[in-house]
């Protein structure tokens, strides 16, 4: 059985604080700046910078940037199952039109079951397709080469199902 994000979070309302917003009107863009924390259902997202893109049928797109140094933090619930996606990335670009979080630069997505910890999958780019519940991974940067701190190999850790899990 496929399991996706929330399907009800799409329809939710995106909450966010931070300690500034720039807004403009015309364009239907927001850039908010300052301990940024975004919640739509049980999506939540957080960084230092959050730039919110809504276009003309409502879907909106966000880059979340982290503080430098650190990393961005992206968190959600699986659709009908205890088991959350959770995954951080000196940038992260979500698309809720297409349903898709991109982790980039020093990305890392773990999966819970739970509060058990199953899958850690670490890479450059990470892109996590919600709707199909797939994601590729990328150990080399934009540029196809390693970055300074990555070897540019794809690192994971998958732990199998139980028996019992595997048939739901």
């Amino acid at each position: 059985m496929l399991a996706w994000a929330e399907k009800a979070d799409r329809g939710k309302p995106m909450n966010i604080e931070a300690d500034n917003l720039d807004h403009d009107e015309l364009k239907q863009l927001s850039i908010f700046t300052g301990k940024v924390v975004a919640t739509k259902g049980t999506l939540i997202l957080r960084g230092a910078r959050l730039e919110v893109l809504q276009d003309p049928e409502g879907y909106q797109y966000g880059l979340l940037i982290a503080e430098p140094g650190k990393k961005a933090f992206y968190r959600q619930k699986r659709e009908g199952m205890d088991e959350w996606m959770e995954g951080e990335g000196e940038r992260i670009e979500y698309d809720s039109r297409a349903d898709r979080v991109t982790l980039i630069n020093r990305a890392q997505i773990r999966r819970y079951r739970g509060t058990v910890l199953n899958d850690d999958i670490t890479g450059q780019r990470i892109i996590y397709e919600n709707l199909t519940d797939q994601f590729t991974v990328d150990g080399k940067n934009a540029g196809g080469k390693p970055s300074a701190e990555s070897s540019g190999r794809v690192r994971a850790v998958l732990t199998p199902r139980k028996k019992e899990e595997a048939g739901k």
